[in-house]
């Protein structure tokens, strides 16, 4: 994200002629895979999570693919030509189109996850109340009011930046005066980071804590079984949060120190803020691989994309009828050959399915009362 000195005049030739292009292009190469791979599966045809109860989380995580395919296309490719040319070619309807699609996908990620947070803490440890509240109606609402906040935010940088002639380069820099520049960045680190982080850590804190702490009915053997079937959902937990406040919090603090302590400009302060940049945005590739890909569920999707050659030959071979008198006669591993149906659909997502739907929601909060201190559980 372009700060106060963003352009190509203090930068080092060899860094911005060989890294920046290598970097910036390998960010847009995963961010465009990665979401693109999320919003396939998502908006594939059939079941999705606009339609199916319990699906909350899925919309969230779209929302996020979203926000993060549009800073992807829209953002990257010209923030690598700050770095990497002389002076700004795009005019100056551009470069605030730019810095203001900056702030309002940053702002939408960052509402979106401590939304996404939200709802986990809700659906594990209030599993049976939140239903009523957790529907794909509300997380529409939320989306939408994500969005809403997310602009109102972001709306002064449509003219916090404009374009200036130095000598005959044009430049897209801040236009604002120092007080007002320095305020908004303020404001921005308070609510844009500091707040949605506090969000996410406090929701994921209590989170992990009610799962470590809480006993299943069947005693110190079930909630032992609890521990492990909810540790990797616990685990991503923990990245989710250490990731964006690891990824955003270099460019926020080089912004304050920007304003409130000492910084020279030189080869080395630009390597920092060039490397504060890239970081920030290597968030929109990471997101994809921590919501998504460490799913079980999104895997499964995944290879429906995409199905196995064993498949295409069984279905080429093997006539419309007979597959389907196959699958009235197989035997369910649940009880005896009989009519379809008698044992349940098969290969289904589980109940409040979708990425959402790993172990630890419905089946590690079952009970709405709190966790029950015993031999095996902290106390």
């Amino acid at each position: 994200m372009a700060d106060a000195q963003n352009t190509s005049l203090d930068s080092p030739g060899n860094v911005g002629a060989v890294a920046v292009p290598v970097v910036f292009a390998l960010i847009f190469l995963l961010g465009t895979v990665g979401n693109g791979l999320v919003l396939a599966v998502m908006l594939r045809p059939g079941p999705s999570a606009w339609r199916e109860a319990g699906s909350t989380t899925d919309l969230f995580i779209l929302n996020l693919a979203v926000a993060d395919l549009c800073f992807i296309l829209c953002c990257v490719p010209f923030q690598a030509a700050i770095y990497t040319l002389d002076a700004w070619l795009f005019g100056a309807l551009v470069c605030k189109a730019v810095h203001l699609l900056i702030y309002l996908t940053m702002y939408a990620s960052s509402f979106t996850l401590a939304a996404v947070s939200v709802d986990r803490y809700l659906a594990v440890r209030h599993p049976l109340r939140s239903r009523a509240l957790r529907t794909p109606r509300n997380a529409r609402a939320a989306v939408g009011l994500v969005w809403l906040l997310a602009a109102l935010f972001s709306a002064p940088y449509l003219s916090y930046y404009g374009t200036v002639r130095y000598g005959a380069l044009e430049l897209c820099v801040p236009a604002w005066e120092d007080a007002r520049r320095r305020a908004l960045d303020v404001a921005t680190f308070a609510v844009g980071y500091l707040l949605p982080v506090a969000v996410v850590s406090l929701a994921y804190a209590r989170t992990l804590r009610f799962l470590w702490a809480a006993v299943g009915p069947a005693g110190v053997a079930a909630a032992e079984a609890r521990r492990r079937a909810t540790g990797r959902a616990g685990r991503a937990m923990l990245v989710v949060a250490a990731l964006y406040a690891l990824c955003w919090g270099p460019h926020h603090a080089l912004i304050l120190c920007f304003w409130y302590g000492r910084f020279a400009f030189s080869p080395a302060t630009y390597a920092c803020r060039l490397a504060s940049h890239c970081l920030a945005y290597a968030n929109s590739c990471l997101n994809p691989l921590v919501y998504a890909l460490a799913s079980r569920h999104f895997r499964a999707r995944l290879r429906r994309l995409w199905p196995s050659g064993r498949g295409r030959r069984h279905r080429a071979c093997c006539p419309l009828g007979a597959r389907r008198t196959a699958r009235r006669i197989r035997p369910e591993s649940s009880g005896p050959v009989g009519r379809p149906g008698d044992a349940g659909p098969r290969g289904r997502l589980p109940a409040g399915g979708g990425w959402g739907g790993e172990p630890g929601e419905e089946a590690a909060g079952g009970r709405e009362s709190g966790p029950t201190p015993s031999a095996g559980a902290p106390k």
